[in-house]
């Protein structure tokens, strides 16, 4: 029995799930999210839990139990809490600007960058740090990596755009002459 797959999850109150032929249904607070019906998995709720079985003990329905579970529970967490990324910006004459939707930084090219967030995500800017805010915790994940993929952290100074929990691991520069 996979280890994540056989665990329950609770559904806080405020959160309803209509559980569909091909899709299950979260709807709370912060919105309504829809998760694919994995194939030989079925899923129960039996008041505030919901259960998650697989039909037979093939590898692929034991990988897609524990993945049809994991979905649940971030989407339950999604609609009640929200996911947020946090990345930071370092780096000399490095800006950004903007607001919910759209930000604009200047990261060393000769022209500034924009980023639209797309539907469902909002962008937080507090002097050179970027919050990424979501119900959909795949798409919060994303959204900060295309971030980040703007001007990725170099190892010699760690100018560029990374994680808030990230480490640079940094190199020694040029040994100079003697």
């Amino acid at each position: 029995m996979s280890r994540i797959g056989k665990l329950p999850v609770e559904v806080p109150a405020g959160v309803t799930i209509t559980v569909g032929e091909k899709d299950i249904t979260v709807t709370g607070p912060k919105g309504t999210l829809m998760v694919p019906v994995q194939a030989n998995t079925t899923t129960k709720v039996e008041g505030n839990i919901i259960t998650v079985t697989r039909k037979d003990d093939e590898p692929k329905s034991r990988a897609w139990h524990g993945l049809q579970r994991a979905l649940i529970n971030n989407a339950v967490i999604g609609v009640t809490k929200g996911f947020e990324k946090k990345l930071e910006i370092n780096g000399v004459g490095f800006r950004l600007s903007g607001g919910p939707k759209e930000i604009e930084m200047a990261l060393g090219f000769s022209h500034p960058v924009k980023y639209k967030a797309p539907e469902g995500i909002e962008l937080k800017t507090e002097k050179m740090t970027i919050t990424v805010c979501g119900t959909d915790k795949q798409m919060v994940g994303q959204v900060a990596a295309e971030i980040r993929a703007l001007k990725k952290p170099e190892p010699y100074k760690g100018k560029g755009i990374k994680y808030a929990d990230e480490v640079i691991i940094r190199k020694a520069g040029k040994a100079g002459k003697k």
